[in-house]
């Protein structure tokens, strides 16, 4: 109650003259009141304190709920399931304003509607005790029946190196059985899975068909998901595309494409619509984005055999509690440690050019010598993962023994996209009918053409016999389509980006199973991959050293709103790269040795893995113990490194700069990074946020390891901390 009032009180102060003091003392306590209910203290806040509550699914009468203790979703089962609420526990919100088809789903031509029930005459708001006069269509696909069961991985990853969280998520899951009363389609099984998840406010649907006939069926466009949801904004003019969509559920799916740094750029599947039925919006022109629906929009004609399952797309839908964009990010991160564990994993790597087999068993030493644990054979290199000869198996066969002797995973690097295969395997553009250089990057192979198929073929036979432990496959990542009617791997322009698609989450499937660390530069995390650009521009590697630190700081800043440490790397080229002169490279790297050391402070203080591209990792036994140096204090710092990061204060050159790593689950809360560009020495103090350190009380504060200092916290979880940092320079803080 004491944090409720102080709030308030800060609040209402500007208030407190004679002419408001009365009114504002008289309802400040009913004020602290619902912040009470409200504020997310934390000791009670999921996203400090895991909940104790596990997900459950319960069936009353003619209702079914999924609640886990953050999220709650009740279905309707008669005269047909239908949603009546989707309620976030954590801070009241109701979502759902009206009742809507459960999904929909074209079958050879004729589409149908999957659930959902009729006689909503009000779309602005669901009143419960009405929807039992509702009715069901008869042309719908009708509940038949459900099942329940516990969560299974949908990725059966194979942990081989550091990782955060080494554990699959647990949680329940339901799926809901739709037949058509239509004879045609009486073999044909319709099933809405739903998967409820512990300690988190997450749900992920998603759709499967079986064919059970003995025809192929031909499956057009499918809608796994159709919510009408409470607008968040009432704007009497403007389009859905001027309106805010920042909504209090965040939807995402594992369908997405065109080189992401950012997946609300990169998602093809969620739409926000406007919706025709909610007659009584404020919307003059009825264009409020408040209709939800999930679907590929390039898919629209894919073959299902007797006998063989279709699956949809699986939509993530995380509830959120707030429009703060650091909370709403430790959502989102929190969500890809639970569902995609294998994102935590972060070995040190390091890029190396190559041109002979003698670089390469150096670069192992190197590596081996400075507490690296993994190599890439970067682009440019002298390994050919497509060179399935014997010879070339057995060469790199022995070059990966020596590196697991010495305790180094070795992988190496494939390019896909931006190239030109030939007439028949290239992509075909839907306009000319012919391999224009049209793709999203020129020109592009196909995936499902002879020569893309043999393409995986060829990686998962060379990683196979080789040993190696890396992936790193540049594309394909546009999501191009296909018009070709020959290429093996699908049919029509219709299927051409789902086959593609398939295929090439089957292969990281593929590697995610056979413990194969993937570098993908796109955003596949949700089918196995491990790690995506941070996002940075090529060309500004020419730029002067100087200015390179202060670009890469704020790649990391920016890079990390959304995405843990671990799920992106950077890059810090020892040669020349991109042009640039003498004051841009790092080689020699004893004579540019300051820069080189905060280069890697920077990177490994941010808890990114940067591609360290070059020959060597060291050149004098000074610059080795550089390194040494700097990879012991990562390993030291290691998990509170690959925590979250609580964004301080963005590099602009001006001024310091910071991050703060945060993890209320370690003995090491926090680890400050802070940065002085300025050629002078600077003391600054500031309020240092710690309520998702998960320190309530007090704070031990130490720089560098030392002379610990214990603050009290204020009352909104912050500290007075004063530091100063010399000229052009770092420092870095522990918190207790």
């Amino acid at each position: 109650m004491t944090d409720a009032f102080y709030t308030f009180e800060k609040l209402l102060h500007p208030l407190m003259t004679n002419r408001f003091y009365l009114k504002a003392i008289l309802f400040l306590p009913l004020l602290a009141i619902s912040v009470c209910r409200a504020q997310n203290l934390p000791q009670h806040d999921w996203l400090v304190n895991p909940p104790k509550t596990k997900a459950h699914i319960y069936v009353s009468g003619g209702e079914i709920s999924l609640d886990n203790g953050l999220v709650k979703r009740t279905f309707l089962l008669k005269p047909n399931v239908a949603c009546i609420d989707y309620v976030n526990l954590v801070n009241g919100q109701q979502l759902l304003r009206a009742v809507k088809p459960e999904g929909s789903i074209a079958i050879d031509g004729k589409s149908y509607s999957i659930g959902g029930v009729y006689g909503q005459t009000e779309n602005a708001y669901l009143q419960t005790d009405s929807v039992g006069k509702y009715v069901a269509h008869d042309e719908d696909l009708r509940f038949v029946s459900y099942e329940v069961s516990e969560l299974k991985p949908f990725v059966h990853w194979q942990p081989k190196g550091w990782a955060m969280n080494m554990r699959q998520p647990t949680g329940k899951e339901i799926a809901f059985i739709y037949r058509s009363p239509e004879a045609a389609l009486k073999d044909i099984t319709v099933k809405i899975h739903y998967e409820l998840y512990d300690g988190i406010p997450l749900i992920v649907k998603w759709l499967s068909v079986e064919n059970g006939s003995s025809k192929t069926i031909t499956i057009g466009r499918t809608k796994n998901e159709i919510l009408a949801l409470t607008e968040e904004e009432s704007a009497v003019v403007g389009t859905a595309e001027q309106m805010k969509k920042q909504h209090g559920i965040y939807v995402e799916t594992n369908y997405a494409f065109n080189n992401a740094m950012r997946y609300d750029l990169s998602d093809k599947t969620t739409h926000w619509l406007a919706d025709s039925s909610y007659t009584s919006q404020v919307n003059y022109n009825y264009q409020t984005p408040c209709l939800l629906e999930v679907y590929p929009e390039k898919v629209t004609a894919v073959d299902v055999k007797p006998g063989a399952v279709f699956k949809s797309v699986r939509t993530y839908e995380l509830l959120m509690d707030s429009y703060d964009r650091e909370r709403r990010g430790l959502a989102i991160r929190k969500m890809y440690r639970t569902v995609a564990p294998w994102t935590t994993e972060n070995p040190i790597f390091m890029h190396l050019v190559s041109h002979n087999d003698g670089e390469v068993y150096r670069a192992i030493d190197q590596c081996s010598a400075t507490g690296y644990e993994a190599l890439i054979l970067s682009f440019g290199s002298n390994c050919d993962m497509e060179d399935t000869s014997a010879a070339n198996i057995s060469r790199w066969t022995k070059i990966a023994a020596y590196a697991h002797s010495k305790n180094i995973k070795i992988g190496g690097y494939s390019l896909f996209s931006s190239r030109r295969i030939d007439d028949e395997d290239d992509v075909i553009d839907p306009a000319t009918g012919k391999p224009d250089a049209t793709a999203f990057f020129g020109h592009a192979p196909c995936m499902g053409s002879k020569w893309g198929l043999a393409y995986i073929a060829k990686l998962e036979s060379f990683i196979g016999h080789t040993g190696f432990d890396i992936f790193e496959n540049d594309g394909p990542y546009p999501g191009d389509v296909c018009a070709s009617t020959t290429h093996p791997g699908h049919k029509t322009l219709g299927d051409s980006q789902w086959r593609q698609m398939e295929l090439q989450k089957g292969l990281y499937h593929w590697c995610a199973e056979h413990g194969v660390y993937v570098n993908a530069p796109d955003w596949y995390f949700l089918d196995g991959t491990n790690k995506i650009a941070i996002g940075y521009r090529e060309v500004n590697f020419s730029l002067p050293r100087e200015d390179q630190k202060i670009l890469n700081r704020q790649n990391i800043y920016d890079g990390l709103w959304e995405k843990t440490p671990s799920m992106s790397w950077g890059f810090v080229p020892l040669t020349k790269y991109q042009g640039g002169g003498p004051e841009a490279v790092l080689e020699p790297l004893s004579e540019h040795l300051n820069d080189y050391e905060q280069l890697m402070m920077q990177y490994y203080g941010a808890g990114v893995q940067a591609c360290y591209r070059g020959p060597r990792l060291y050149d004098n036994e000074k610059t080795k113990q550089a390194v040494i140096k700097t990879i012991r204090w990562y390993k030291k710092y290691r998990p509170i490194l690959n925590s979250d990061i609580i964004h301080l204060r963005r590099a602009d050159g001006r001024d310091w700069d910071g991050i703060m790593h945060v993890n209320p689950g370690l003995k090491t809360k926090a680890l400050v990074m802070l940065y002085n560009p300025l050629h002078i020495p600077i003391k600054r103090t500031i309020r240092l946020p710690l309520y998702y350190a998960g320190l309530t009380s007090t704070a031990i504060v130490s720089e560098q390891g030392n002379s610990p200092v214990k603050y009290t916290l204020n009352r909104d979880y912050t500290i007075n901390f004063t530091f100063s940092i010399p000229a052009a320079s770092y420092t870095w803080f522990v918190v207790e």
